[in-house]
């Protein structure tokens, strides 16, 4: 599978940030509210990455969310269900590798069980089977690993399609790229064409369960950049926590932008077979 355009873009948009000066002036010392929250925020390329949010605003009222508002005009929920859970099974072995890095043995074990009772009983992943039986999923990445292993944030940024960022996150994510099986299938039509619909099905999934979610952000916040990286480090201080249930929220790998901190709808049951 080729490297996605969605890595080569947060690659660029990260060059981009770091060679610009267009940064957030810091308060004096003779303001230490204004300090206090210049430092809470962590965003010294506030100007660069307000200008990356609204390039992200552009494109997905443009492109992404009318896509994605036909797709569920047009997919059934069982149908939609069946695709958002063969792409979480489909992660499993990134999840997997993380847990053990980790050394959480008893997530790793729960992760090794959902992915052969889905991929077996779950036709390859289309049922989740597992959570059905009491044993839900988790999400992991190699951002979170490096935030268990000690390694620091960073400065906050703002990538168009991938959304609320960090370097430790941005990382993270070429690791678990590493980390996917799928990347190393070779070379072929067949292997390229599976690698770009995931990619498609995974974008507009990630976006259609943040339809409502989304336009009530737009709705009431009177500064949506500023709540979205509220969100976003509360959202990745539960994940790093383990404390997935704090909130239901759409993984790292959302790749819609928003998908790092707007809380996502509680999962459809799974679909099982008429006996």
């Amino acid at each position: 599978m080729p490297r996605t355009p969605v890595h080569r873009l947060g690659l660029c948009a990260l060059a981009l940030a770091l060679a610009l000066n267009a940064c957030a002036t810091r308060p004096g010392e003779d303001d230490p509210e204004g300090l206090a929250e210049y430092r809470e925020a962590n965003d010294p390329f506030e100007p660069t990455n307000r200008v990356m949010f609204e390039v992200h605003e552009a494109i997905d009222r443009a492109v992404l969310q009318p896509i994605t508002e036909a797709y569920r005009d047009v997919l059934p929920q069982p149908v939609r269900t069946g695709i958002r859970n063969l792409l979480g099974n489909l992660r499993s072995p990134v999840i997997l590798a993380n847990d053990l890095l980790q050394g959480n043995i008893s997530r790793a074990r729960v992760t090794l069980a959902r992915f052969m009772v889905n991929s077996t009983l779950g036709l390859g992943g289309l049922l989740d089977v597992a959570r059905d039986w009491g044993v839900p999923g988790h999400s992991e990445d190699f951002g979170q690993t490096l935030a268990v292993w000690g390694a620091g944030e960073g400065f906050y940024m703002f990538v168009p399609l991938l959304g609320p960022s960090s370097p430790r996150d941005v990382a993270g994510q070429g690791v678990d790229f590493v980390f996917n099986p799928l990347t190393w299938l070779g070379q072929g039509i067949l292997v390229d064409v599976a690698g770009w619909s995931r990619l498609g099905l995974t974008v507009v999934d990630t976006r259609e369960a943040l339809l409502e979610p989304i336009d009530q952000l737009r709705a009431t916040s009177l500064d949506p950049y500023s709540t979205l990286r509220s969100a976003y480090r509360q959202r990745r201080g539960y994940e790093i926590r383990n404390e997935e249930d704090r909130g239901r929220v759409v993984g790292p790998s959302g790749v819609t932008g928003f998908g790092q901190g707007v809380t996502q709808p509680e999962p459809a049951p799974a679909q099982t077979p008429a006996r």
